[in-house]
């Protein structure tokens, strides 16, 4: 991988992480209009380095929320009701994924990592958020009170942690379902954009460790060449720093973006991507 490769794959990841929009999609064309999808073991190496990268999206929300992640740490220790609140919720929604996500990982890879699947999976989660958008109008009014992240009870959290177990689905988006469920279920679409930012941590974060151990162990297996070994070092290394500090200024602007607006632009914008990526795959300049 070449190093303008690496930072325009950093781009992508660190902008897509956190929007509602899928960063799949996006990787998916992205890596094709660079040539990394093919031969296949190009393509696994790029598909590793797709999760791996991830990394700079953590290390965005660390920087960007390191006040929370310390309340959260003196609240374990019992120092901070709030912040051992926040830690437990935050843990009860992680669970969920935990599990699922590893007892699904080859079935999810065998079955709906393919063209008809993560197209429905854009279309269908643009059509939720342009309806959400507008059942919060309908419900609410100018008389609507909705949770902050402090008022956060672990029914709300499990109920988040599940919805992000449908992101498992390639191309529905980990930040849709989490910041659009947190707003079903009655959060503020700040606050829920957050609280989704924080359970990226641990989510993402597993993520990361669980595609690393296996490329590495299926590498090691095979007596080929990692990940790591056919890209470059320094790509990756460039790839993370890119996505951190693009991941850090679209969460800036997230959160501008909800305090004033709400989720339906970007509901239009996945079924444009769908369409986008639905004519590249049909002319042959993308696959799966």
């Amino acid at each position: 991988m070449e190093w303008w490769q690496a930072i325009i794959l950093g781009l992508v990841e660190g902008i897509t992480e956190y929007l509602p929009v899928s960063s799949t999609g996006h990787l998916i064309m992205t890596n094709a209009l660079l040539g990394l999808d093919e031969p296949e073991e190009i393509k696994a190496a790029a598909d590793t380095f797709a999760i791996v990268v991830q990394g700079g999206a953590i290390l965005a929300v660390l920087g960007l929320y390191r006040a929370r992640v310390l309340q959260m740490i003196r609240g374990l220790l019992g120092k901070d009701d709030i912040g051992r609140r926040l830690a437990i919720n935050l843990i009860i929604a992680f669970i969920p994924a935990a599990v699922l996500g590893v007892l699904l990982d080859s079935y999810i890879e065998k079955h709906l990592f393919n063209t008809p699947s993560v197209l429905l999976a854009l279309a269908l989660g643009g059509v939720w958020m342009i309806w959400l958008d507008w059942w919060r109008a309908k419900k609410g009014g100018g008389e609507r009170i909705e949770l902050t992240i402090e008022q956060l009870d672990w029914k709300h959290a499990l109920g988040i942690g599940f919805m992000q177990c449908v992101a498992m689905w390639p191309g529905t988006s980990r930040s849709m379902m989490t910041i659009a469920g947190g707003t079903l279920l009655g959060m503020k679409p700040k606050d829920a954009a957050e609280f989704s930012f924080l359970l990226g941590l641990p989510t993402l974060g597993g993520a990361c460790v669980y595609k690393l151990a296996k490329n590495l162990r299926a590498s090691s297996d095979a007596g080929s060449a990692n990940f790591i070994e056919q890209l470059g070092w320094m790509s990756v290394l460039i790839g993370i720093v890119v996505a951190t500090v693009s991941a850090a200024i679209a969460i800036k602007w997230l959160v501008g973006f909800l305090n004033k607006h709400g989720l339906a632009i970007f509901g239009w914008y996945r079924l444009a991507l769908c369409a986008v990526l639905g004519g590249l795959i049909g002319a042959g300049l993308v696959s799966l």
